[in-house]
C-alpha cells in the first residue's frame, strides 16, 4: 500500500469519526445528560453556556470531520495542508490534555482526547510527507 493510499484512508475513517459529532450537536439535551451521567460525572450542569459549548464543540468536530473528507478527495492538492493539519492536531492534543487534566475529567477521558489526537497528527504529518510505498 502507498502512502497516499494509506493517508487517504486514514483522513476519511478519522473524518467519519470526527463527522458523527453533528449527531451530538442537535442531541436533546436530555439525552446529553443521560450520557453524562452514564460516563460517571453525575447529572449534566444546567445552563446555557453548558448547552452552547457541548452543541458548538460538537458541531466544530463534524466540520473537522467534513474537512479532512475534503482533503482525501484531492491528496496532492491539499498535501501542505495534510501537514499543517497534522501539526496542529498534535499541538490541539497537548492542549487538551492539558485542559483535561485541569478540569479534572475522568482518567478515560484524559487518556482518549488528547494524546490519541497528538498521535493522530503525528501519523499524519508522517503520511503527508509524500508518495511512497509501506508496508501496512
Amino acid at each position: 500500500m502507498t502512502r497516499d493510499r494509506f493517508l487517504v484512508i486514514f483522513l476519511r475513517v478519522a473524518g467519519a469519526v470526527s463527522g458523527s459529532a453533528a449527531l451530538c450537536a442537535v442531541m436533546p439535551l436530555r439525552a446529553m445528560d443521560t450520557v453524562h451521567r452514564a460516563l460517571g460525572m453525575g447529572p449534566l450542569p444546567n445552563g446555557p453556556v453548558v448547552e452552547y459549548l457541548a452543541r458548538s464543540t460538537s458541531a466544530f468536530y463534524a466540520l473537522l470531520g467534513a474537512l479532512l473528507w475534503i482533503i482525501s478527495l484531492d491528496l496532492p492538492r491539499y498535501r501542505p495542508l495534510v501537514r499543517l493539519t497534522g501539526s496542529a492536531f498534535v499541538a490541539m492534543g497537548i492542549l487538551l490534555l492539558w485542559t483535561d487534566i485541569k478540569a479534572e475529567l475522568p482518567w478515560f477521558w484524559q487518556i482518549a482526547e488528547g494524546p490519541i489526537d497528538a498521535f493522530l497528527g503525528v501519523i499524519l504529518f508522517w503520511a503527508g510527507r509524500g508518495e511512497q510505498s509501506i508496508k501496512v
